[in-house]
């Protein structure tokens, strides 16, 4: 797996570029490949993260979590259904309207840690209704996790990287982690995290870019990664008159990042973007991969709810290219 280019960052060092600003968020299927189930992730608790976070219940367009210590009432809007258990909405601490921003019943709207699989991560109320952490990916941690477990030292670049969750899970599995991500704030915010969960040290590149920018200059560089891990959002804004969509862009997003593919390399692709399954982010990186396919599987991302509320919030392919 290629080292860095001369041009490249150094392991824990932030490489400065263009920002952008980010806007988020059966049966065997074949897709010309071997394939594993289509599964749908959110039936269990395959990484112990009872004490981290649980959704308590959704319903009539939002979302009731207890995220460690605090239970936090959002908009939700894939919540269609009715509320299951009513009266436990009066127990949240931290409320978010979107007309009037957050609101908190006693104890003041200020940052929080939770204990998430061996991590601490650092939860704070955004202006977007966010909190930092989207808990449905955690139950793709353990495949991650295999994935990288040989040959140790793994290149990894993980795109849309957010607040590092992902990122400091593959490097305390052993792998070498490049974290892009558009927003200054974010990436400082995942810096924050790897030193709460004591992985300051841990081989990871943070860079400030956006994604097209990046991968276009790790090209030239002629890098090559064994892993890629990417969450696209719906839209992005990538500097002065320039716009971008998943549906418009995601083949152009693929193809560059497989052109950083080792020949053996693995993909997970997730997005929660309104009429994009499974299935079709599967069509997607089949399109894209040239056949070079030696297992696809696709899913559901969700959370089950502690009343029987199922919240669907995205979707998954994962690609194991053949070498």
């Amino acid at each position: 797996m290629g080292a860095p280019g001369k041009d490249g960052q150094r392991d824990g060092r932030e490489e400065q570029g263009n920002s952008l600003t980010d806007v988020h968020g059966s049966p065997y299927v074949r897709i010309g490949a071997s394939v594993l189930t289509d599964v749908s992730v959110g039936d269990d608790d395959p990484v112990g993260l009872d004490r981290a976070h649980e959704l308590l219940d959704a319903g009539d367009g939002r979302r009731l979590e207890r995220f460690g210590a605090r239970v936090v009432d959002r908009p939700a809007p894939a919540a269609t259904g009715p509320r299951l258990q009513p009266d436990a909405w009066d127990e949240a601490d931290l409320r978010f309207e979107r007309e009037r921003g957050w609101e908190s019943r006693g104890a003041p709207v200020e940052p929080w840690t939770v204990d998430a699989d061996g991590l601490t991560l650092e939860l704070r109320p955004t202006e977007a209704g966010q909190v930092g952490w989207f808990p449905e990916h955690a139950a793709l941690w353990p495949w991650l996790r295999g994935a990288v477990a040989a040959p140790p030292g793994a290149e990894v670049l993980h795109l849309f990287g957010y607040t590092g969750a992902t990122s400091l899970v593959l490097a305390r599995a052993g792998a070498r982690v490049t974290h892009v991500d558009a927003s200054r704030p974010a990436v400082a915010w995942a810096r924050r995290n790897a030193e709460l969960s004591g992985l300051a040290d841990a081989p990871i590149r943070w860079i400030v870019d956006d994604a097209a920018s990046f991968l276009r200059r790790e090209a030239r560089r002629g890098r090559r990664y064994g892993g890629l891990v990417l969450d696209p959002p719906s839209f992005g804004h990538g500097g002065p008159g320039r716009r971008w969509e998943l549906e418009a862009g995601i083949d152009d997003l693929l193809e560059a990042c497989l052109a950083l593919a080792e020949p053996d390399a693995f993909v997970l692709l997730t997005a929660h973007t309104t009429g994009w399954d499974g299935r079709r982010l599967s069509v997607a990186l089949e399109r894209t991969s040239e056949q070079r396919i030696a297992r696809l599987d696709s899913g559901e991302l969700r959370l089950d709810a502690q009343s029987g509320a199922v919240l669907s919030l995205g979707a998954f392919a994962r690609l194991e290219l053949a070498a």
